[in-house]
């Protein structure tokens, strides 16, 4: 059915139909994640940047809770591909043809810029923040007693928002393929979006100027990408409407 003949009714069953689907298999990756959480919370534990750092567990549920965040993390990060489908799947009537064909491609794009994210916050930010605290600590003379919760909450705080982030490519060529934004308006808001980066990096970094930098300048290269892929993306987007346009008018 073209989505241009779906009543309201029919666009609710169908959203309904696809957040089953998302849930059903967000229930399974649970499932699996698992099986997969404690290995990988042994494997961060002994991992370069926390060898030198003893975790504790100051409550006995606090092992519970860092097993069952790791599972959830998990199962978001398996689940995101069906979850991008779905959405996909969801949007689909309503574009051409072609613009499915292409849009369909930016799923596994996607999924490689979130993994990106994560893996540049872990490797590079994370370890530089965590000695940035150690080595501040042992300045004032501050004897630290890691808590294993504390650690994997912050461990998280840095790495999912960084990997959510670099998705911003992705997202602004998509909606300039749906004709929602287009170059000329990210140049416009440019600098209002300058400083929402700036903010959020400021949220999720400690306060010093170094780590904020680290955080702020990959997103502002992001977001000046993006607004090259939107270029790219619009430019298309056009021609694919005029080489629409001259169909229809060879039909007539």
């Amino acid at each position: 059915m073209n989505q241009k003949d779906m009543t309201i009714l029919d666009h609710i069953e169908e959203l309904r139909k696809r957040l089953m689907i998302i849930v059903v298999f967000f229930v399974l990756a649970v499932v699996v994640s698992f099986f997969l959480s404690q290995p990988l919370i042994k494997w961060l534990q002994h991992a370069s940047v926390a060898q030198d750092i003893t975790m504790n567990a100051f409550r006995v549920t606090d092992p519970f809770k860092v097993f069952m965040q790791m599972a959830f993390v998990l199962a978001f990060i398996i689940t995101s591909p069906v979850i991008l489908y779905q959405l996909w799947a969801f949007i689909s009537p309503g574009l051409l043809e072609k613009e499915r064909r292409v849009t369909l491609g930016y799923i596994p794009v996607s999924v490689t810029l979130f993994l990106a994210g994560l893996l540049f916050s872990y490797f590079v930010l994370f370890p530089f923040v965590i000695r940035f605290m150690m080595s501040l600590s042992g300045n004032m003379e501050i004897q630290t007693t890691i808590g294993i919760n504390e650690y994997f909450h912050f461990l998280f705080q840095i790495t999912i928002p960084f990997g959510v982030l670099f998705q911003l490519p992705v997202v602004m060529l998509f909606l300039t393929r749906l004709g929602i934004i287009t170059p000329a308006f990210l140049k416009k808001v440019r600098k209002y979006a300058y400083f929402i980066l700036i903010v959020v990096a400021a949220f999720i970094t400690p306060p010093d100027v170094i780590s904020h930098m680290m955080v702020t300048v990959p997103l502002l290269l992001l977001y000046e990408i993006s607004i090259w892929i939107s270029k790219i993306g619009y430019k298309k987007a056009q021609a694919a409407e005029a080489e629409q346009a001259r169909a229809l008018n060879e039909q007539q």
